[in-house]
C-alpha cells in the first residue's frame, strides 16, 4: 500500500476495545472487519487506533506489558483461524478466556508457526517467561519477586539452557525446542499460542484493510513501563541500578495546564551509557510495529529533542529537569536501517523550536487538534488558518472529550466564538446555525492537511457519555464501545459525500 501521506485522505479514530464485541468476546475476527468494510464504504482510507499490546488492570493502552507483544483480550476465540479444531473445542474457547489444550496443540502444530517464530524474533521468550514468573508471583512487579534468578532475568529456554542471543536465537525459537517446553509447561505452550493466535488475526484484519483500501495507523508509546518485560529482559536498556530500580523517572515539567507537572514514573532510556543497545532495541520495537501498521503515531515526539528528568521519589515533576537526548542520531539510525519512517510525530502542548527542527529534519507530519484552536488567540498554531499540508488534523484525539461534550461545556461567549469562527464550514441548509460536531468535522476536512482523523464518537454524533479517556483521572478511562444499532441507515453515502465534496479519497 503507498504511504497514506501521499494525497489527501480520511480516517477513524477508534480503538479495537470499542467495537461490538463478537459472540466469543473478541474484536479481532468479524467484527474487525465489519467495520473496515463501514469506514471504506463511506469514504474513509484510514484507521487509527491505540497502542495494541497487553494492558494492566487500569485497560489503558499506554501501560503495557511489552512493547513487542499483542494483547491477548483482542483475540476472537471463536476464529482461530486457520486451525482444525472440534464443536466442542470451538465452544470452550468461547467460554473461556485461555486456550484448551487442543487449541494450543493445533496453534503450535499450524504450518505459520516456524515463519512466525522467525518474525518473532528475540520477543517473544522474554515475553513469555515475564508473563509466567509474573504469575507465579502473583503479579508483583518484577524487582519484588522472590527468587533471585527470577529477578535476574536468566531464565530458562529449554532444558536450562539461558535465552539465546543473536544468531542463537532462531535456533532456540526453532518449533522442536518451543513444542518441547510446551509439553512439560502447558501455560507456556498456552502464552505461546495466543502470540501466534494474535499475530493470524491481526494479519488476516491487515489483508482485509488493504483490499478494501484502508490503511491501518498505530501508536508507539515513548516510554515503557517500569514493571515491563521489557526492563526485566533487556535491563541494559534503561538507566536502572543493580536492583531494577531508575535514578530518575520520566513525566512533564509545569504548564498552564497543571502546576506541579506530570509525573508519570516510567524508567528513562540509557542514552549515555548504553546508546547502541539503546538504538537496537528501538529498531526491534519499531520493525515489529511496522509489521502491524502503514503508520505509528510517535507518542511525546518531544523527548527526542529533550526529556523531562525526575529525581525518583520525588513528590512531584516540578523537581525534574531537562535532558538531551540523541534524538537526530536515533531518528538517522532508524531510516538507515528500516527505510523511510512512517511516522507522525505527537507534537501537541508546548514544544520549542528545537523540537520543530527535529520534526521537519526528518519530514514528519505534526499533529493539529481543532478543539485547541478557540482561545481568542489570533496566533493559535491549530487555527485553520495555521494548517499545513504535512500535518494530520483532529477534531479531537482519545484525550479529548467528544466535540458535542467539548462544546456543550464552553461557556456562552466561547460558543459564541465557536460559531463565528466555525461559520464558514457550516454545512449548506444550515442558517443561522453552526450544528455540532458535523461543522467541526467539515472544519477538518476542509484543512490543507493531508490527512483528516475523526474519532468514531464525533461520527456518531455522541456526548461526554462516550469519552475515551480523561487525563488525570485513574478510573473508568478506555471503557467505551459503540453499537452497530447506533449507526444509522445513511452512514456511508452521508461520509462519502463529504470526502468527496474535500477531496478526500
Amino acid at each position: 500500500m503507498s504511504s497514506p501521506l501521499e494525497r489527501r485522505r480520511a480516517g477513524v479514530l477508534l480503538h479495537p476495545t470499542s467495537l461490538p464485541p463478537g459472540p466469543a468476546g473478541g474484536v479481532l475476527g468479524d467484527s474487525a472487519l465489519r467495520f473496515v468494510d463501514l469506514i471504506a464504504e463511506a469514504g474513509f482510507s484510514v484507521w487509527q487506533m491505540l497502542p495494541v499490546g497487553p494492558v494492566d488492570a487500569s485497560l489503558s493502552p499506554y501501560s503495557s506489558k511489552s512493547s513487542f507483544a499483542g494483547n491477548p483480550a483482542l483475540l476472537d476465540r471463536a476464529l482461530i483461524d486457520g486451525l482444525q479444531v472440534g464443536r466442542e473445542t470451538a465452544l470452550e474457547i468461547r467460554r473461556e478466556a485461555a486456550l484448551d489444550t487442543a487449541a494450543v496443540t493445533a496453534a503450535l502444530g499450524h504450518e505459520a508457526f516456524e515463519s512466525f517464530l522467525a518474525s518473532a524474533g528475540a520477543w517473544l521468550l522474554p515475553w513469555v517467561d515475564y508473563a509466567l514468573r509474573r504469575e507465579r508471583y502473583g503479579r508483583r512487579p518484577w524487582w519484588q519477586w522472590p527468587d533471585e534468578a527470577a529477578r535476574s532475568a536468566t531464565p530458562a529456554v529449554a532444558g536450562g539452557d539461558p535465552w539465546p542471543t543473536g544468531a542463537e536465537a532462531a535456533t532456540a525459537l526453532e518449533a522442536d525446542a518451543i513444542l518441547a517446553r510446551a509439553r512439560a509447561e502447558p501455560r507456556f505452550g498456552e502464552l505461546i499460542a495466543t502470540q501466534f493466535l494474535f499475530d493470524q488475526q491481526w494479519q488476516r484484519l491487515r489483508r482485509h484493510a488493504q483490499a478494501r483500501g484502508v490503511a491501518l495507523f498505530g501508536d508507539l508509546p515513548f516510554y515503557t513501563d517500569h514493571d515491563s518485560a521489557d526492563t526485566w529482559a533487556e535491563r541494559q536498556v534503561f538507566a536502572l541500578d543493580a536492583a531494577g530500580q531508575p535514578e530518575a523517572v520520566a513525566g512533564v515539567p509545569p504548564d498552564y495546564f497543571s502546576a506541579d507537572g506530570q509525573l508519570w514514573g516510567n524508567p528513562l532510556f540509557d542514552w549515555d551509557g548504553a546508546r547502541p543497545q539503546v538504538f537496537d532495541w528501538w529498531t526491534r520495537r519499531l520493525a515489529v510495529q511496522l509489521a502491524r501498521f502503514d503508520l505509528l503515531r510517535l507518542d511525546h515526539f518531544r523527548a527526542l529533542e529533550a526529556h523531562w528528568a525526575v529525581p525518583a521519589g520525588a513528590e512531584t515533576a516540578r523537581e525534574g529537569h531537562w535532558r538531551p537526548t540523541p534524538g537526530h542520531a536515533l531518528l538517522a539510525h532508524l531510516r538507515s536501517t528500516l527505510g523511510a519512517l512512517p511516522l507522525v510525530a505527537e507534537d501537541l502542548g508546548t514544544i520549542t523550536p528545537e523540537v520543530l527542527a527535529l520534526r521537519d529534519a526528518f519530514d514528519l507530519p505534526g499533529m493539529l487538534v481543532l478543539q485547541f484552536a478557540f482561545d481568542g488567540s489570533p496566533d493559535n498554531p491549530y487555527l485553520p488558518a495555521q494548517h499545513v499540508e504535512n500535518a494530520v488534523v483532529y477534531t479531537g484525539t482519545h484525550d479529548n472529550d467528544t466535540t458535542l461534550g467539548w462544546y456543550h461545556a464552553l461557556d456562552e461567549h466561547t460558543q459564541g466564538l465557536v460559531r463565528g469562527m466555525l461559520e464558514p464550514y457550516q454545512p449548506p441548509g444550515a442558517g443561522v446555525d453552526v450544528p455540532m460536531p458535523e461543522t467541526l468535522i467539515r472544519c477538518a476536512y476542509a484543512s490543507p492537511a493531508r490527512l483528516a482523523i475523526i474519532p468514531m464518537q464525533d461520527l456518531l454524533g455522541l456526548g461526554a457519555e462516550a469519552r475515551m479517556n480523561l487525563p488525570g483521572v485513574a478510573e473508568g478511562n478506555w471503557r467505551w464501545r459503540f453499537d452497530w444499532a447506533q449507526v444509522e441507515r445513511g452512514f456511508g453515502a452521508r461520509w462519502r459525500g463529504l470526502a468527496e465534496e474535500f477531496e478526500r479519497r
